[in-house]
């Protein structure tokens, strides 16, 4: 680790910030009532990336609510950022049944098809997409239109991404598996968020660790 560091850091001297956006929903976009601009994860990756002397300029492109077709829909807008790196991060809003719905907003086959297009698209213009799941909701999160806990539905699309990661080989940062395993060694992952969904600092700081390995090795490969 400490290598790889080092020769990232000898690699980018001189040159300019590395552009890396972070598309996504509200999750992404991180600042709401407890959460500061600067405490979002998208913030602070790139703090942390700079305290290992590698240049970066993240930009957070999150929006309340969005899900994978709506982000097809200004692609464009997000590649006239000329990003090298692109993190997607979808699926809360995808999978969740509405009160009075039958059904999620977004099937789970039209999700997965999004993910493809998404990546495929981004990979096309020469970005490097990296794919991650949405943290778990918390234990007391209050249950969907039709009576369960949004988990149930969610942990469906967290199966998809994962296999779209693996089909088309795409780097994947599973923070649905992280918050899982934390959960189920009895922290309070509700703890971690504003409101059993959205993550508090405590919970953007989770999501950070477990993406700078994986940003670390694509600005590796960049770099060779």
């Amino acid at each position: 680790m400490h290598f790889m560091i080092a020769f990232l850091s000898v690699a980018m001297a001189g040159n300019p910030a590395v552009q890396i956006v972070t598309l996504g929903d509200s999750i992404t976009r991180g600042v709401r009532a407890g959460v500061k601009p600067e405490e979002t994860f998208a913030f602070q990756l790139q703090k942390a990336l700079g305290k290992e002397d590698i240049k970066t300029d993240v930009v957070n492109v999150g929006i309340g609510g969005e899900r994978t077709d709506q982000a097809l829909q200004r692609l464009d807008a997000i590649l006239k950022l000329k990003p090298k790196i692109v993190t997607i991060m979808y699926g809360t809003n995808d999978s969740y049944v509405d009160k009075g719905a039958k059904d999620a907003r977004i099937s789970a086959e039209e999700y997965g098809r999004n993910l493809r297009k998404l990546v495929a698209d981004l990979r096309k213009a020469g970005v490097t997409p990296i794919l991650m799941t949405e943290p778990r909701w918390g234990d007391k999160a209050a249950k969907n239109g039709v009576g369960e806990h949004p988990n149930l539905r969610l942990e469906r699309y967290v199966k998809v991404c994962r296999e779209v990661a693996e089909e088309t080989k795409t780097p994947l940062v599973d923070h649905f598996a992280h918050w899982t395993k934390q959960n189920a060694n009895g922290v309070d992952i509700g703890t971690w968020t504003t409101d059993q969904c959205h993550p508090n600092p405590r919970g953007h700081e989770e999501i950070t660790k477990l993406m700078l390995p994986a940003v670390r090795r694509v600005l590796q490969e960049k770099n060779r």
